[in-house]
């Protein structure tokens, strides 16, 4: 943010939980994100919530140890996004490590057949001539390519995490926490989680079949999988409850021991970050979006493949080519953000009495387009949805991606809508801050129109006030090492579990430019002098002090660790 954005800071407020052991300052953290206990910090495996209450989750267990014991042809169908990739890469893996002699998996080009277990990539299943289709992060709305895999004699199980529609899918088993009569306690829990919950039941049955002694293999310990799940988890942007810390504080775990995919290790490399010290931020805006790059500009198969990689050098080969598509997608998103905002821009006021932002342009690319959506909802602080021209088999449609502000679940705003214009949406899902849909191009407008106003009936004026939460002020002597190396060990944070930030004001010392877009300062808070960072951000000319919401931070250049503030929103002060 410029230094001369507006800036409303509200801080976050809690008791301060009584927690033996934890400093002061974490403690006064964890209280502003209503932890009131030490059993909600609870990351040990022992931990996790017990699958057991998952609706179907025996029936779906016992119909794949039924395949793996008699070597039939399984095949996984996932999504073209973080989470879909890592689900089919735990899926497949594990399976092949309990003794599945026939797995494979097949994700649908979002180019050509869209999203999920839809007719068009059912026929292309079928034409592998499988005799089980597992859906991975997907499947709980596709109903007509349910029934088209029943009527050629395919079983289907669905593993899901994505809120249903009214009508659920004929499959043999459909395991997720979301649908009406699963007692599943995290409702949070993403795609990845979900089958890697349904392997452990499938482990269960198959361990009590005497399967693993009689054939002479080691029961798989599926912990040596939890990397995938961190990875899926972060980058899908699921709410981080208790039972979601645990599998991404597993996973990292595992990962800075270096026992991870030779995949993940690989991704790490070529985005500049060590093993040893990767944090749940890194897999969110490092590894998850070279991952993404696949299934957003060309096919997600290389990513899984890169995920499955039997050697180093395999997957090297593999994450340099996703880091390559990474570079383009971020050069599609800066012309794309940059068009949005001019479209913003242009439309002035029209666009500051709107409640929700619609957004196309026919030359936009439709895997880009939910990034568009979340660059142009943090700057207006409204629900936005960007919308890209179908192509392929659909030249008259549009594909769009929603972003939501909190205080509005933009799924259920869609159903509303659905319901309120019958016919106008093709087709929609999501979550309650992201969704995707489908409409004809011809009615945009109309739907422009439809969207505001069903966003206006449910979201408060007040909710499009732009506010930043801090968890307040520090002083002189809490900015320390000490404290910041507290702070990174405090989570893993993430979505619904944010990282702490802080604001306050400080004396600029001295600033210079960096990596031609960054500003490095050295600032003065009270008696203490203080490096910090502030990333595409131009100089303070002038300025003798600053406000700013900040992040306490490590900075290990050269190895040696010095505490570090990493400056979000900055505003000068004269």
């Amino acid at each position: 943010m410029h230094a001369d954005s507006p800036l409303t800071i509200v801080e976050r407020e809690g008791a301060t939980p009584d927690l033996p052991g934890v400093p002061d300052l974490l403690r006064r953290i964890y209280g502003n994100r209503g932890i009131t206990s030490a059993a909600e910090l609870e990351r040990s495996l022992a931990g996790l919530e017990d699958p057991a209450p998952m609706r179907d989750i025996d029936t779906a267990a016992q119909r794949i140890a039924r395949a793996v014991r008699e070597g039939q042809h399984i095949l996984f169908v996932g999504d073209f996004d973080a989470d879909g990739a890592t689900s089919v890469a735990l899926g497949v893996s594990v399976l092949q490590a309990f003794g599945a002699e026939r797995v494979d998996f097949v994700v649908p080009n979002r180019f050509e057949f869209g999203y999920g277990l839809s007719p068009e990539i059912v026929r292309v299943a079928l034409a592998r001539e499988p005799d089980l289709l597992i859906t991975v992060d997907n499947g709980v709305s596709s109903i007509e390519g349910v029934e088209l895999a029943n009527a050629g004699g395919v079983d289907v199980i669905v593993t899901d995490h994505h809120l249903p529609g009214a009508r659920l899918p004929p499959a043999h088993a459909i395991v997720n926490p979301n649908v009406p009569g699963c007692g599943f306690p995290s409702k949070a829990i993403a795609g990845v989680g979900v089958i890697y919950c349904v392997l452990s039941r499938v482990r269960r049955v198959l361990g009590e079949a005497g399967w693993f002694a009689g054939n002479g293999r080691e029961e798989p310990n599926l912990a040596q999988w939890l990397d995938l799940v961190a990875l899926g988890t972060v980058a899908d942007v699921v709410p981080l409850d208790r039972n979601n810390r645990t599998l991404v504080h597993q996973g990292l775990v595992r990962m800075r021991k270096g026992r991870c995919r030779h995949g993940i290790q690989a991704l790490a490399e070529v985005s500049g970050r060590s093993l040893p010290g990767l944090r749940a931020s890194d897999l969110g805006f490092q590894i998850g979006p070279r991952l993404n790059a696949a299934g957003r500009l060309k096919d997600m198969s290389l990513g899984i493949r890169c995920l499955l990689a039997d050697s180093l050098a395999e997957a090297r080969q593999h994450a340099a080519a996703l880091d390559e598509l990474n570079r383009t997608r971020r050069e599609l998103q800066r012309e794309m953000v940059a068009e949005a905002e001019l479209i913003v821009a242009e439309q002035g006021r029209k666009t500051q009495e709107r409640y929700g932002v619609s957004v196309f342009d026919p030359d936009w690319h439709q895997g880009i387009v939910g990034i568009v959506a979340g660059r142009l909802r943090e700057r207006i602080n409204r629900p936005v949805v960007a919308f890209a021209p179908a192509g392929g088999a659909e030249p008259e449609a549009l594909r769009g991606s929603a972003r939501s502000v909190p205080e509005l679940h933009i799924r259920d705003a869609l159903d509303a809508l659905a319901a309120r214009h019958p016919g106008l949406l093709v087709k929609f899902g999501g979550h309650a801050m992201a969704a995707g849909l489908s409409i004809r191009r011809v009615h945009y407008e109309h739907f422009a129109k439809a969207f505001d106003r069903i966003v206006q009936d449910r979201l408060p004026p007040a909710a499009l006030e732009a506010r930043i939460e801090t968890d307040g002020e520090l002083s002189s002597s809490e900015i320390t090492l000490q404290n910041a190396v507290h702070l990174a060990d405090g989570g893993p944070w993430g979505q619904a579990f944010p990282e702490p930030s802080f604001h306050g004001e400080f004396e600029i010392v001295n600033q210079r430019v960096v990596g031609e877009t960054h500003l490095k300062l050295v600032l003065r808070s009270g008696a203490r002098l203080v490096d910090a960072i502030a990333f595409n951000q131009p100089p303070l000319p002038g300025a003798a002090r600053l406000h700013a919401v900040y992040r306490l931070d490590i900075n290990d250049y050269g190895g040696a660790q010095t505490v570090q503030l990493r400056l979000e929103h900055v505003r000068q002060r004269d």
